[in-house]
């Protein structure tokens, strides 16, 4: 359970099943938006699911989740890759790609990923595939 109500209803309807869980999924979304908080962002990224049936809806949070400083995102993306990979390795996927493709945030990620201990490193990978 997060602190912030507005990310447990994102949660409560992330696999978007229906027009209703759809709507309030992007009504919640609107109002993150109107008052976004970085402290949210690692969990703001463990809403991503494999399972939700509506991937265009999704790519929402996934611009929402752009919006934020790169620093910020980037951390916050290292931070849970692990967890995400568990019920979303395709968005881990889709995310990781999209922070190689912009040159500033992929400066932001191999830096980190640098600076990390050897165990956190360890974690991180895509497909059995070190992103190293």
């Amino acid at each position: 359970m997060s602190p912030n109500p507005l990310i447990d209803l994102l949660e409560v309807n992330r696999l978007l099943r229906s027009p209703d869980e759809v709507a309030l999924f992007e009504q919640t979304l609107e109002k993150l938006a109107q008052h976004s908080d970085p402290a949210d962002l690692p969990d703001l990224h463990l809403i991503l699911d494999d399972a939700c049936e509506q991937p265009e809806v999704m790519f929402s949070l996934v611009h929402f989740l752009e919006s934020f400083e790169v620093q910020e995102q980037v951390q916050a993306f290292i931070q849970i890759m692990p967890d995400l990979m568990k019920r979303a390795v395709e968005w881990t996927t889709i995310l990781y790609s999209r922070i190689m493709n912009d040159e500033s945030a992929r400066s932001v990620f191999e830096e980190n990923v640098r600076s990390m201990q050897d165990q956190k490193q360890d974690e991180i990978h895509l497909d059995n595939v070190q992103l190293l």
